[in-house]
């Protein structure tokens, strides 16, 4: 099929070649999208709400370009509890592709981190508190 006699037919073909793409417009993610995301993920870890979060997140991850535009549409209420910009950079992170995986790898490695220490903490209190027993003779 020639394009020159289909012409419309050839475009449709050229729009229907990038039409399920996965690669988007906004490049990877800067060390500034990244200390964001590391905030936000310090934020939920700090609320012990990073397994409910992440779930949350691998659930929607299918649709993360419409749960950024819904964070756009309900900017006038949020606005109020967060800082403009970063309210906007945080929903055109959310708005690629690997921006939802970059949190949840975030919010673990932060949720990780301060479980070994507090471990070990805890394992020195129990081990304090169990002083061998002497029978009263």
């Amino acid at each position: 099929m020639s394009r020159a006699k289909w012409p419309r037919v050839g475009r449709l073909l050229d729009g229907l070649r990038h039409a399920f793409s996965t690669a988007g417009p906004h490049g990877p993610l800067t060390e500034a999208d990244r200390e964001l995301l590391h905030r936000l993920a310090g934020f939920v870890v700090r609320r012990r709400l990073s397994a409910p979060a992440i779930l949350f997140l691998d659930s929607l991850r299918p649709l993360n370009y419409i749960g950024s535009q819904a964070m756009l549409f309900l900017r006038p209420f949020a606005e109020p509890f967060f800082a403009g910009k970063e309210y906007e950079q945080v929903a055109a992170i959310l708005e690629r592709r690997d921006g939802i995986h970059a949190l949840i790898e975030a919010i673990e490695e932060l949720s990780q981190a301060p479980a070994e220490p507090e471990a070990s903490t805890q394992a020195q209190a129990t081990s304090s508190k169990q002083a061998p027993s002497h029978k009263a003779q």
